[in-house]
């Protein structure tokens, strides 16, 4: 009952919310990271392109389409919206 239940409320806290993930050069790292809300913060790897970077995030479905023409502005790239089934905190 208790795996249904984490579920369960894992479907209900992914609702409204999609993932974000995408590119940016070192050069604007700083500048992307200040425009990017997250349930926390922005997962950060490197990327085996030198000087490059992928982002990850959880956010707002509602704030992708102001936000992405801003993350483009300022040097994102490659970036992609998926849908989210569950969120389990």
């Amino acid at each position: 009952m208790e795996n249904i239940l984490l579920l369960l409320k894992g479907a209900l806290e992914a609702k409204g919310k999609v993932g974000l993930k995408l590119n940016v050069h070192k050069n604007n790292l700083e500048k992307v990271l200040k425009l990017l809300p997250a349930l926390k913060k922005p997962t950060i790897s490197t990327l085996t392109l030198k000087g490059w970077h992928a982002l990850e995030v959880i956010i707002e479905e509602s704030q992708v389409r102001t936000l992405l023409p801003k993350l483009k502005e300022a040097g994102a790239q490659g970036i992609i919206e998926y849908p989210l089934n569950k969120l389990i905190y």
